[in-house]
């Protein structure tokens, strides 16, 4: 237990950890063992209680499987009454902040009545154990209240950044009743889409600081250095009214015409919102700026729906980048 010893140390301090040393492990109702290295003053963590805690997760042979220390990234969490011995809910409420503790959960009690997911690295009787320092403590109110002004923080932000966008690019769109602002760069006078058609659409999305996070054409793909070998890189087709995409396109491209060009600046409501997509690649409340062309209009079935310009969309799918996946 020698790397158990040493990185105790490290975390909490020779002093603490001498003066805890021999007050040994105690155990919950449910079976897991637990022993706390300090004991603040501050109120204990209650249920329903937010918390945002540090943890090392480690077999009992000292091997770590993951550290957040390491990562830099805290682990929220919402107190509720434990639902199994590893969801720690039973430790939690012993706790305060700034406390740290120990805690060695029974792998038998996790791999009962499913064997076969046990790793070799957790035989029969061995434990998990989690080292954890809890950093934050919230009521829910108190978390709502946070989550809150952090939106309106970041709302207020996007609509800066787009009109400071529009002048540093010494833009005039046009804005429609939803917000999507759009240019034509290049008209047509073919056929305009009606729902139910297929439009067969080349983009290129960026986001406001100018970088790409997606396109239908190689040759700004390898300009950007995103290029994906064995992706086939060809107008995309879109049902026109089907929302199989974000609402800022299906908007957008029922105002343009089979040939036309034009650059659309999507507002983050008619985007991705407060999701984001692409594992941080469009983050949320991000406003995206899509070149795109119409090359070709199929007709298909015309079958009337609601007018989208000015309509309040109330489901956002996921997508990739322009289309959408399930």
């Amino acid at each position: 237990m020698k790397n158990i010893f040493y990185l105790l140390t490290a975390l909490f301090g020779i002093a603490t950890l001498t003066a805890h040393a021999q007050t040994g492990m105690q155990t919950t109702p449910a079976g897991a063992q637990y022993q706390i290295f300090t004991h603040n003053t501050g109120e204990k963590i209650k249920l329903n209680d937010i918390v945002y805690f540090n943890y090392i997760q480690m077999t009992d042979k000292d091997s770590v499987l993951y550290s957040s220390f390491k990562t830099g990234k805290p682990q929220p969490a919402q107190i509720r009454p434990s639902q199994n011995v590893a969801d720690l809910m039973d430790i939690f409420p012993l706790l305060a902040l700034n406390d740290s503790a120990m805690v060695k959960v029974p792998t038998d009690s996790i791999f009962k009545g499913h064997e076969e997911a046990r790793p070799p690295f957790f035989p029969k009787g061995s434990k998990l154990v989690f080292i954890l320092k809890i950093i934050k403590v919230q009521s829910l109110q108190e978390a709502m209240a946070e989550r809150t002004a952090a939106i309106e923080k970041m709302k207020s932000q996007e609509a800066t950044e787009t009109n400071t966008y529009v002048t540093a690019n010494k833009l005039s769109p046009v804005t429609t009743a939803s917000g999507l602002k759009y240019i034509i760069t290049k008209a047509s006078a073919l056929r305009k889409p009606l729902d139910g058609d297929t439009v067969m659409v080349n983009y290129t999305g960026y986001l406001l600081n100018g970088q790409l996070f997606d396109t239908s054409v190689q040759a700004n793909a390898k300009a950007a250095g995103v290029e994906q070998p064995g992706r086939p890189y060809e107008p995309i087709p879109v049902v026109l009214g089907a929302h199989a995409v974000i609402p800022g396109w299906e908007e957008g491209l029922a105002l343009l015409h089979e040939g036309s060009k034009a650059k659309f600046i999507i507002p983050s409501k008619l985007g991705y919102g407060e999701q984001g997509m692409g594992n941080g690649a469009i983050p949320p409340y991000a406003t995206l700026v899509f070149d795109v062309e119409i090359v070709k209009v199929k007709p298909g079935k015309h079958v009337p729906v609601a007018a989208r310009p000015g309509v309040k969309h109330t489901v956002r799918k996921k997508t990739t980048v322009a289309k959408k996946k399930n």
